[in-house]
């Protein structure tokens, strides 16, 4: 048997493949994309289409590359899957950004399932658990919402440096010097200085900020003395 369960948010292509084959009694999963919100669903969704009778389930995550907090929510519904039938589950072969986040909630990152932290047991340790673990989600939190702002900002940073090689004959690590020194400078973020300067080279556009329009002057004549 191989089949697959796919998820997609409004406006974006498929975030997230589930592959699967069954060897024996045994189902082998390959989730492919990112494990956000609604990620979870969609391997309820394939767990329960598992043929009666499934001994165990294997998931082999290598070919998830992005993953937030959802991630561990999909990792519940796993776990929950085998308990309700008394089967046993792995999720193994993590990388990259996934295997970070599973080692700032403080998880097994061989096997997240393994973790004392998920095993549900009683334990005199498990406020300091819990404490630990909210600590970590909350780094986690901040620091995919820092990767996000990194994706969004992406573009608009790439059109910022092509308008400073175009307009100044400097190379593309020159531009993102300059535009990294005017944020220093005004003490403005990066994404917004290059905002105000894609803005003012569109037709009617506004000119950007007196202190960024000072910062960029300041980065681009240090750039020239050089």
């Amino acid at each position: 048997m191989a089949s697959t369960a796919s998820l997609a948010l409004p406006g974006r292509q498929e975030t997230l493949v589930i592959g699967g084959r069954m060897d024996a009694d045994r189902a082998l999963l390959a989730p492919r994309g990112e494990l956000v919100r609604g990620s979870a669903r969609a391997l309820a969704e394939k767990l329960a289409r598992l043929p009666v009778g499934t001994a165990r389930i294997d998931l082999d995550m290598s070919g998830v590359h992005f993953m937030d907090t959802a991630g561990l929510e999909f990792l519940e519904v796993l776990r929950d899957h085998g308990r309700r039938w008394s089967v046993p589950v792995t999720a193994t072969r993590w990388n990259g950004q996934p295997r970070r986040i599973l080692e700032l909630a403080g998880l097994d990152t061989t096997d997240p399932l393994s973790s004392p932290a998920l095993d549900g047991t009683p334990s005199p340790v498990v406020s300091a658990v819990a404490r630990e673990r909210e600590e970590r989600l909350h780094l986690l939190q901040e620091e995919i919402e820092q990767l996000r702002q990194a994706i969004v900002s992406r573009p608009v940073i790439d059109q910022a440096r092509g308008i400073l090689m175009a307009t100044h004959g400097c190379t593309s690590d020159e531009a993102w010097h300059i535009l990294r020194e005017a944020s220093q400078l005004s003490n403005t973020k990066l994404r917004d200085v290059a905002r105000s300067l894609t803005a003012c080279a569109e037709a009617e556009g506004a000119a950007p900020p007196e202190e960024v329009r000072t910062a960029l002057s300041r980065a681009l004549a240090r750039r020239s003395a050089r």
